[in-house]
């Protein structure tokens, strides 16, 4: 699961401060047993070493089909292994998608109040409206039980409001239960929420523990502090308590794996086990960083190529950084393996909300040639083993929230045109928001 840069590789492990990545453990669900969980990666379906980078560039030729419309705001999407499929809106429901028919199957009472804008709004100024009800706030990530459904568990990222402020907070529901919103069971709470920078993103990584995206809530210096869940990767187990093998650092909360972020909302995993994140910057400087257990990823002290250079290694350098240039605003990715649109196999794949498209990048070791893109990432002052090349794609449909794969090797995306920011041609219009699946031509 290694992708720390070579120089700073050596000097860490010297210092001896970071458990080890492997190891088996069972996993307690508070007040009911799951079934046991293998937590070494080497054992993930997925696995593999030997995966190379592509060298041709994506093809840009692809069809879109709807699956189902007229959502509001859908944020986070989940296959389950029987193929069952699951999406969140921030307005407050997670539904599990038939066919092309919806089904809600909870709606978290205590989540704050979102609203969307009209598909069609009458007023072609709408977009303005940055503030919706709810901020960025409301329902977020989704995510099943590896062994679903047995147990029929659901996770559950969102914003709710408590006597000392609104926080986000990762519940589990019961699918099982009579009335699943009913079953609720927090996991993880306090994590701090403000009307930006919420993070949100949840994913079981090949490792089988629950991996958890939090923004810094609008404010940067909590995403430096230890003892906050606020501007951070974590990762538990399904009870919510930190991974076994979690890095032990003094100071730190045990659930923090990673540190120094300002809003990561993409979360996906290299064949080699490897986790890499999006996350959004502030005036672009969006950023891909590959996260290695324990380290610092710098905001608010590092983020401009200087800011990199002057710190020399004491936070890792990013795969990708977009620079003075617009904001991408990445979110929702996937490191695509399946066949729906084979020249896009091996390749990470990653909405853009300010982009209004989406990435399709390339993550090639430094030893190899990469291919053509939109953009080459090979700066003296990004990671040193890899270069990334991003094409970008499917601009008609708008503000994409994010990519995903299927169990049948389908990809899939939703979009986020009713959330109030949508601007010149992809105002929201009838069918809006939609979940759409990709198909090569």
């Amino acid at each position: 699961m290694r992708c720390m840069q070579r120089r700073a590789f050596l000097r860490t492990v010297g210092a001896g401060g970071v458990a080890g990545l492997g190891g088996l453990a069972g996993c307690l669900a508070t007040g009911q047993r799951a079934p046991r969980l293998e937590h070494e990666h080497r054992t993930w379906r997925d696995y593999s070493t030997d995966w190379h980078a592509p060298t041709d560039p994506p093809t840009t030729d692809v069809s879109v089909e709807t699956i189902v419309q007229q959502l509001e705001i859908p944020w986070d999407v989940a296959f389950a292994p029987n193929g069952d499929l699951f999406v969140t809106e921030r307005v407050g429901r997670i539904r599990r998608v038939a066919g092309r028919a919806l089904q809600t199957v909870v709606e978290p009472t205590d989540a704050v109040d979102a609203t969307a804008v009209p598909a069609e709004p009458d007023d072609a100024g709408y977009w303005e409206t940055w503030w919706l009800p709810g901020g960025e706030g409301g329902v977020l990530g989704v995510a099943v039980h590896p062994h679903y459904p047995d147990p029929a568990w659901l996770f559950v990222y969102y914003t709710t409001k408590t006597d000392s402020g609104p926080e986000n907070r990762v519940v589990r529901y019961d699918l099982d239960a009579p009335n699943p919103t009913a079953s609720a069971r927090p996991i993880v709470t306090g994590i701090p929420a403000d009307a930006v920078h919420n993070g949100g993103r949840l994913r079981w990584g090949p490792d089988n523990y629950l991996w958890v995206t939090t923004g810094d809530a609008g404010t940067p210096a909590l995403a430096q502090d230890g003892q906050s869940l606020a501007g951070k990767i974590l990762r538990v187990q399904a009870n919510g308590r930190p991974a076994h093998d979690n890095p032990n650092i003094r100071g730190r909360d045990r659930r923090i794996f990673t540190l120094g972020h300002r809003n990561p909302q993409g979360l996906a995993f290299l064949p080699n086990g490897a986790p890499v994140a999006t996350e959004h910057g502030p005036d672009g400087r969006d950023e891909l960083n590959c996260l290695d257990a324990g380290r610092n990823y710098g905001w608010p002290h590092a983020r401009r190529p200087t800011e990199y250079a002057e710190v020399s290694d004491r936070y890792p350098r990013p795969l990708l950084s977009t620079g003075g240039s617009p904001s991408w605003a990445p979110t929702g990715t996937v490191f695509f393996t399946g066949d729906a649109v084979p020249s896009w196999s091996n390749r990470l794949i990653f909405g853009q909300l300010f982009g209004q498209r989406l990435g399709v990048a390339t993550i090639t070791p430094a030893s190899q040639s990469p291919p053509p893109g939109d953009v080459t990432f090979d700066a003296d002052w990004l990671h040193d083993d890899y270069t990334v090349t991003v094409t970008h794609v499917l601009p008609a449909l708008g503000r994409i929230r994010g990519a995903f794969q299927g169990p049948d090797g389908g990809l899939y995306a939703i979009t986020s045109n009713r959330d109030g920011r949508a601007k010149g041609e992809n105002l929201p219009r009838a069918g809006d928001d939609r979940l759409v699946r990709i198909t090569a031509d």
